[in-house]
């Protein structure tokens, strides 16, 4: 049974029931419920390219990953994202394209995509300070969605966030209150707008409890086990080492916690580490009680979000307002932290 067939045993023209199965609001719900059980009943499925050509949309949205030394296609937040956003694109019938482009040929794929018509929206990944896609995406007319902010751009735009500088103020505080006056910052690189905020957040707890901002013990890298390691392990020989880290990643935090056991010291007695977590399916933080006292935020869910977000405003039609929608991070506890040492401050050898 093709649509022509199926719109006639039910009445209705071809756009009508096109748009019912695509659940588009300009059809009534009574008609888009009537609709939807008929089709289950005589097992029709829509045929993709009809229904592109009766709703005037490609029925998809488009993911841009620039290739490079550290590309998000191989980070397994991103996978997590991606899984998430797979999941609420399948139950609105939305393919997703995923476009994966040369470092800094990002621009031509997003044009291409709008050229073509072969996406009706796209989310933007990774934005850093003063992003430039925002801009150009608003130029070429393609409905986008942003994960994540990006710091010195004014002009409105659609985000979905989660709240970094107040999540680091909340876990920097949680520290000072325990007696920490040395806390290390082991965070992701701040040309990226969620580290930048990080550290905002971070510093501004510090100047809250008059305590000093030291660079000596502030680092910024791409988020992986060996960094945490390496950082933390330099941290440990200063004189006045830390008697505690934050840090931005779980992954990062497992590196952080190997260098406090290979220095011969407990976590969470003698150093004790503070992650942001964002609850990854592989690598859970869960528990009766978690390994790290975490931030805890799920990028799965994140991902649910922002594919709700960008296809109802797809379905909102150009000229809808931004959408924009801030999250805020669960601070839970794990066995990873503990008050500030008697005497921690001096180096042992």
């Amino acid at each position: 049974m093709n649509l022509k067939e199926f719109a006639r045993t039910l009445g209705l023209s071809q756009t009508t029931v096109s748009r019912a199965l695509g659940g588009y609001p300009e059809v009534s719900a009574a008609t888009r419920k009537r609709v939807q059980a008929e089709a289950v009943r005589l097992g029709y499925a829509p045929n993709r390219g009809a229904q592109r050509l009766a709703t005037g949309r490609a029925m998809a949205i488009g993911h841009v990953v620039p290739l490079g030394p550290n590309p998000d296609i191989v980070n397994p937040i991103f996978a997590d994202f991606l899984a998430g956003a797979g999941e609420t694109c399948a139950a609105a019938k939305y393919e997703m394209v995923i476009a994966v482009t040369r470092h800094g040929e990002e621009a031509d794929a997003y044009r291409e995509m709008a050229m073509k018509g072969s996406v009706d929206g796209v989310i933007v990944h990774s934005p850093q300070i003063e992003d430039g896609r925002i801009a150009l995406l608003r130029d070429i007319g393609l409905p986008f969605l942003v994960h994540g902010r990006s710091s010195g751009v004014d002009a409105p735009y659609s985000w979905f966030d989660v709240n970094n500088r107040r999540a680091f103020f909340r876990a920097t505080r949680f520290l000072t209150d325990l007696g920490h006056e040395r806390i290390a910052l082991i965070n992701g690189p701040e040309e990226m707008d969620f580290a930048h905020r990080r550290r905002c957040g971070y510093e501004d707890a510090l100047s809250q409890s008059d305590l000093p901002i030291d660079p000596a013990i502030m680092t910024s890298q791409e988020m992986t086990e060996p960094y945490g390691y390496r950082a933390a392990r330099a941290a440990l020989e200063t004189t006045a080492r830390p008697t505690a880290f934050l840090v931005s990643s779980i992954i990062s935090a497992m590196g952080v916690r190997r260098a406090i056991v290979d220095a011969g010291l407990a976590p969470g007695r003698d150093v004790s580490i503070v992650t942001h977590d964002d609850d990854l399916s592989y690598l859970s933080n869960r528990g009766d009680v978690p390994l790290f006292t975490a931030t805890r935020s799920s990028i799965r869910a994140a991902g649910r979000r922002c594919g709700e977000l960008l296809t109802r405003m797809i379905a909102a039609g150009e000229g809808s307002p931004p959408v924009t929608e801030l999250w805020e991070s669960e601070l839970t506890l794990g066995l990873s932290s503990g008050p500030a040492p008697q005497q921690s401050t001096n180096h042992e050898s």
